[in-house]
C-alpha cells in the first residue's frame, strides 16, 4: 500500500476540474427547446406552473441541467476515484464491461462499479449490475486468475442501511467508499475543500450563458407555444411531446 499526499489530490482536481465546466458549457450551448420539451413529463409541469411562459421555462431548463449535471460530475467523480486508487493500491480503470475500477488489497481482487449515490437505479439497472459482476468474476476466473474476487458497488456519496455481502457484492458509500478505495478514513471530507477552489470565475461565466439561454428559450416558447394573448397553449406542449407523428 502507497500513500497520497493532499496536495496530489488537489492538483488533480485544480487540473480535472476545468474540464467538468467545459462539458457544462458545452451541454448548454446545445440546448434546444423542443428537444427539452420532449424529454420532460409535460403533465407535471402543467400541475407545477402556473401561466407564466418564463417560469415553466426555467422549471424545465432547471430540470435538464441537474440531471445533465449529475451524470457529468458522477463520471468526474469516477474518474478521481479511480486516480486516488491507482496511486494508492495500483488500481486501474477496468476493460471489463460494467466494471469500473479493479484493484488488489490484501491479496483480494476487488472490482468495482462505481456510481454517484446510493439511490442510483431501479430493480431491472441493479439486477444488470449484479450480472456484470458474475460475469466478470467468470471471466477471471477462467483466465486462471488465483486471487479470491470480491464485487463492490461504490457510492461517492450518501449512506447505505448495509455493508453486507448481498446478492454477490458489497455496497459501500460515502466516507465508507473513499475510506474503501485509499485507505484514509477522512478522505471524504479533505476532497471537498479543493472543489470549492477557483470556481468564483467559472460559475460567473456559466451564469451569464445561462442568463441568456434562458432568455432565447422563453422567447422561443412564447412565440411556438403561447396564443396572442400570452396564455400557454399546453395542448401544443403535449403533442409536441407525446402525439405519436410529431
Amino acid at each position: 500500500m502507497e500513500t497520497i499526499s493532499n496536495k496530489e489530490i488537489e492538483d488533480y482536481i485544480e487540473k480535472q476540474l476545468p474540464e467538468f465546466y467545459r462539458k457544462r458549457l458545452e451541454g448548454l450551448e446545445r440546448l434546444n427547446l423542443k428537444e427539452i420539451l420532449k424529454r420532460k413529463n409535460p403533465y407535471l409541469f402543467r400541475v407545477k406552473h402556473n401561466n407564466v411562459a418564463h417560469d415553466l421555462v426555467k422549471g424545465i431548463l432547471d430540470a435538464h441541467i441537474s440531471s445533465s449535471d449529475e451524470a457529468i460530475f458522477g463520471n468526474w467523480l469516477e474518474a478521481l476515484a479511480i486516480f486516488i486508487n491507482s496511486k494508492v493500491y495500483g488500481g486501474q480503470k477496468s476493460g471489463i464491461l460494467g466494471i469500473d475500477l479493479e484493484f488488489t488489497r490484501d491479496d483480494i481482487r476487488y472490482l468495482v462499479a462505481i456510481k454517484s449515490g446510493p439511490n442510483w437505479g431501479n430493480s431491472d439497472q441493479i439486477r444488470k449490475m449484479v450480472a456484470n459482476f458474475q460475469a466478470a468474476k467468470r471471466t477471471l476466473s477462467t483466465s486462471g486468475a488465483k486471487q479470491r474476487i470480491e464485487c463492490v458497488n461504490g457510492c461517492c456519496y450518501g449512506k447505505s442501511s448495509t455493508e453486507m455481502k448481498k446478492e454477490g457484492y458489497y455496497k459501500y458509500c460515502g466516507q465508507r467508499f473513499w475510506e474503501f478505495i485509499s485507505g484514509n478514513n477522512d478522505l471524504y471530507l479533505e476532497i471537498i475543500e479543493p472543489l470549492g477552489k477557483k470556481t468564483k470565475k467559472r460559475n460567473e461565466a456559466y451564469q451569464k450563458l445561462y442568463d441568456g439561454v434562458l432568455n432565447v428559450l422563453s422567447s422561443q416558447f412564447i412565440q411556438e407555444f403561447c396564443d396572442s394573448k400570452g396564455n400557454i397553449k399546453w395542448d401544443s406542449v403535449v403533442r409536441l411531446n407525446s402525439e405519436h407523428n410529431k
